[in-house]
């Protein structure tokens, strides 16, 4: 990461908290012998841009855990920010105004790096990074292709007969014909400005609001065991051998 003194200062957050109800601790299951939060914590800290990083969780076996790969845990989160209707965007807030308190200064830009999406890199990191600072954009959101999901192919059910959800579909049209491309959040990177999280009350949707595109690979979200078999093969394919306790 780069040093203190560098500008500008860029915040990197990930939200971790225990209460995962799909599977019980997510955030720490073990996938190829390291838990799932080492691959965000091991690329954030390769990052060129980040001034700081640190995980924002309520429980404390996910503090130990993130402690022990090297990321900064200063704080649990309270559990007001925790529960199953609190949202990102608080849990964001709560921790950017908490290092700035610390700190004394405002921070220019804050990216969530999501620890339910491993196969992002370091280099998607610095690429949405260097992107939003490049583009003046509000907010940088990774995003992958949908081809099988494509919303042409997306249908409703209006007494009981399929209908159209949004687009019209030209029968027997082929996938790799669907047009536009379309493209979906893959949540792995919010990178945005700091004004936009702590005054908008944004992470994304602004009109000025860019993509960073991820391969559909690099786009998988764990939300089941399947999700995470899946992961565990695209992991032996790419292996991180970087992704180890420090020492």
């Amino acid at each position: 990461m780069r040093e203190q003194s560098s500008r500008p200062k860029i915040l990197g957050l990930t939200l971790a908290r225990g209460g995962s109800k799909s599977i019980p601790r997510k955030n720490i299951q073990p996938i190829n012998g390291e838990p799932l939060i080492a691959y965000t914590i091991c690329e954030a800290k390769l990052s060129r841009h980040l001034t700081r990083y640190l995980v924002s969780t309520d429980d404390e076996q996910i503090r130990d855990v993130a402690l022990q790969y090297g990321a900064e845990v200063p704080f649990l989160r309270p559990d007001a920010l925790s529960s199953d209707t609190a949202s990102s965007m608080d849990a964001m807030q709560h921790a950017v105004a908490w290092v700035e308190e610390e700190e004394g200064v405002h921070y220019d830009y804050v990216v969530e790096l999501m620890c339910t999406n491993p196969m992002k890199s370091v280099g998607d990191i610095d690429g949405a990074i260097e992107k939003l600072m490049e583009s003046g954009a509000d907010s940088v959101v990774a995003v992958h292709r949908l081809d099988d999901h494509h919303p042409i192919r997306i249908k409703k059910i209006v007494d009981d007969r399929l209908c159209d959800f949004c687009l019209p579909e030209k029968l027997e049209t082929r996938r790799q014909d669907l047009k536009p491309d379309a493209y979906i959040r893959s949540g792995a990177i919010y990178a945005l400005r700091r004004d936009h999280l702590m005054v908008d009350g944004q992470r994304y949707g602004s009109d000025n609001s860019r993509p960073w595109i991820l391969s559909a690979e690099k786009g998988v979200n764990l939300d089941t065991m399947m999700d995470f078999r899946l992961a565990e093969l695209l992991l032996a394919q790419h292996p991180r051998p970087h992704v180890k306790l420090p020492g």
